[in-house]
């Protein structure tokens, strides 16, 4: 077995099919649907699946649902209430293991887990949103979900996305996904040759470039995704991509 068909086998092995009516995943959505629907009432605009499933990267083992619960723009109640809100419609619907996460509210459906993602629709014909954020001394940020699905799903990157997610799963490291998928774009920019030069030109890129490298939201330029780490999350991440990348055995790499 070749390197590169070693770590194909990898993707394939940790790879999670998309959403698709009748698994378990769909039927928890489905599940949860109305909960979420008599929580909005007449302001519910839509909900549609988003995150790592829609986009193709999902991975076993650190993968959760995302449900995009996007309410019409005259919505009356403030982004933090909104979000308190569903929080608290949560746990009074059963939910006892609801959580606060960074921009959702994370639950347990039969098991599968779950995040709510509650957004305001900015009006108009795009499909903008405003997201409360859960963090001090940032409160809500402007976005389109469906540009972040879109440019991942067309970069032709997914295997080393999901390579990466393997990696990061492997060595426990905190590394939002979408963060994850911009710097795996960008570390493979131009590049065309196989998955195991792909994956050690990302692991170069994250030991030497990552830290002080930008990211910015490319649905909104005044979102700055490199701001979801601290520095010293950034150093972890690079330091083990070099302690990786020294590694003479894939089995070490990545497994």
């Amino acid at each position: 077995m070749t390197v590169d068909e070693y770590l194909q086998k990898l993707v394939n092995k940790y790879r999670v099919p998309a959403v698709a009516q009748g698994t378990p995943e769909f039927k928890a959505a489905n599940s949860i649907y109305p909960i979420i629907q008599r929580w909005a009432g007449n302001q519910l605009r839509e909900v549609t699946f988003s995150g790592s499933n829609a986009k193709g990267t999902a991975i076993r083992g650190r993968t959760d649902v995302d449900l995009f619960i996007s309410l019409k723009s005259d919505t009356n109640e403030t982004l933090k209430e909104i979000f308190n809100s569903l929080y608290n419609y949560m746990v009074q619907n059963g939910y006892s293991s609801t959580k606060k996460q960074h921009v959702s509210i994370h639950i347990v459906h039969s098991g599968i887990e779950v995040d709510l993602v509650p957004a305001k629709h900015f009006g108009g014909n795009t499909e903008d949103h405003w997201l409360y954020v859960n963090r001090p001394n940032r409160e809500r940020i402007k976005t389109n979900v469906n540009e972040h699905i879109n440019l991942v799903r067309d970069s032709n990157r997914t295997n080393e996305i999901i390579l990466t997610k393997i990696w990061r799963l492997n060595h426990n490291l905190d590394f939002p996904s979408f963060y994850l998928e911009l710097v795996v774009i960008e570390a493979l920019k131009y590049k065309r040759v196989g998955l195991s030069e792909n994956f050690l030109s990302v692991l170069e890129y994250l030991s030497n470039s990552f830290i002080s490298a930008r990211f910015i939201d490319p649905a909104n330029t005044n979102n700055i995704i490199s701001d979801d780490l601290a520095d010293i999350e950034k150093k972890a991440i690079a330091s083990q991509a070099k302690k990786s990348k020294a590694e003479r055995l894939w089995e070490s790499i990545v497994w």
